[in-house]
């Protein structure tokens, strides 16, 4: 084991105590100052240069040590507007918010590791960039950071490293070169009709009707427009349409979220929506066009092949073999791979499991994963602590070490 890591059993409880905090008290995107002001409070501790308020909330820590390369780690902070029901006895304090994608524990990971780096500087050389980004989840943080200048600081990094948890074993680590999470376009649509009374549908164009129409025709994009061989998910998540039983509303508006892995068909995708959206509008006689607004699109996310090859070996000596995994194509989306295409640099982001490792195994044995295992975003998703915490941690360490310099 790196000396670096050697402190890390006696920083546990420290670490433990920190992210059961930031689970207490989630923040939605753009709006986490309090997480900010504690991770900014951390790093002046550990001796980085600390730069603030970067879109709006985000923060990023410096640590100049000599020469040699300049690596950036990269967490997220915001939580997501879900009622927890994890019973957990450090559950959320905030009515309707909740860190139900785990980016407490992604804050506390990159925390424990630039603390463990900055005590250990002694065996290591070069600039080491930690950027605590706010907003993921809305698709804009890593950009906004980008516009504000994050690269200013201490100039472009040589390589961006990234992490998230999932609902795997804990202790394991996925590592996957190439394409590892989908792209996502989310567009709301509003549907105009002519309202009316309930009592006589003839003298009106319903919206209702015709979002039904919408909704059901979507789905045969997939199954009847993409290969086989290929992949995409279009999603209908949000329908709202009219004020009481007997009235035929004027409008409906939809939300469509769309994804996919190749840009070919994700532009084939977004054209067959468009397609039958204006389609079935102009079937059911509307009085004018639907209103298509994109608002909200994440990149693939795409890892360096060379990197990722690395940065696996690296995981490997580490973890074990029996650790360390290749990770499925992930229909999730992230928009990390935006600070290595802004810089023009290598990225990596891997996945590193936080579920009871017992229960995840039996539960796939018994082909009940999906049913059994709560997943991101699930008001139930409750990362154990050990050895998750630990696990993310190490890599975050292993890794950066692995592409800066040898003091």
């Amino acid at each position: 084991m790196t000396p670096v890591l050697a402190p890390l059993e006696a920083a546990l409880p420290g670490l433990e105590a920190f992210y059961l905090d930031l689970h207490r008290h989630p923040e939605l995107a753009f709006t986490e100052t309090r997480t900010a002001a504690l991770v900014a409070e951390r790093l002046a501790a550990d001796g980085f240069e600390v730069r603030a308020g970067l879109a709006g909330t985000g923060v990023l820590g410096v640590l100049r040590n000599g020469d040699g390369p300049n690596v950036m780690l990269r967490a997220d902070m915001d939580a997501l507007p879900v009622e927890e029901k994890t019973g957990l006895d450090y559950a959320s304090t905030v009515d309707g918010v909740m860190h139900a994608c785990g980016h407490d524990m992604h804050v506390t990971w990159l925390a424990g590791a630039a603390r463990l780096l900055a005590a250990g500087r002694e065996h290591w050389s070069g600039t080491l960039q930690v950027v605590f980004q706010p907003g993921e989840e809305v698709g804009d943080g890593a950009t906004g950071m980008i516009r504000d200048g994050v690269f200013e600081t201490a100039g472009k990094p040589e390589v961006v490293l990234g992490q998230h948890i999932v609902p795997g074993p804990a202790g394991w680590v996925l590592t996957r070169p190439g394409v590892i999470m989908a792209a996502t376009d989310a567009l709301r649509v509003t549907l105009h009709g002519r309202g009316g009374h309930g009592s006589r549908p003839e003298t009106t164009v319903d919206p209702v009707v015709l979002a039904a129409s919408i909704v059901l025709k979507l789905q045969t994009i997939v199954s009847r427009e993409i290969s086989a061989t290929e992949s995409a998910v279009v999603t209908v998540g949000m329908l709202h349409a009219g004020t009481a039983h007997n009235i035929i509303a004027d409008h409906a508006v939809l939300e469509v979220n769309v994804r996919s892995f190749d840009e070919t068909v994700r532009a084939k995708v977004l054209a067959a929506v468009e397609r039958i959206i204006n389609g079935e509008a102009a079937t059911a006689g509307a009085p004018k066009p639907p209103d298509i607004e994109r608002i909200g699109s994440f990149p693939v996310t795409a890892n360096d092949e060379a990197s990722t090859a690395h940065l696996t070996e690296l995981f490997r000596a580490h973890f074990g073999a029996e650790r360390t995994m290749e990770a499925p194509l992930v229909t999730g989306s992230e928009d990390f791979s935006e600070f290595g295409r802004a810089a023009g640099v290598p990225s990596v982001f891997w996945l590193v499991g936080g579920a009871d490792a017992e229960t995840v195994l039996t539960a796939i044995g018994a082909g009940r994963f999906e049913q059994d295992i709560p997943s991101n975003h699930s008001p139930l998703f409750a990362p154990v602590l050990h050895p998750t915490l630990r696990t993310g941690v190490e890599t975050l360490v292993v890794g950066a070490l692995g592409h800066l310099g040898v003091a």
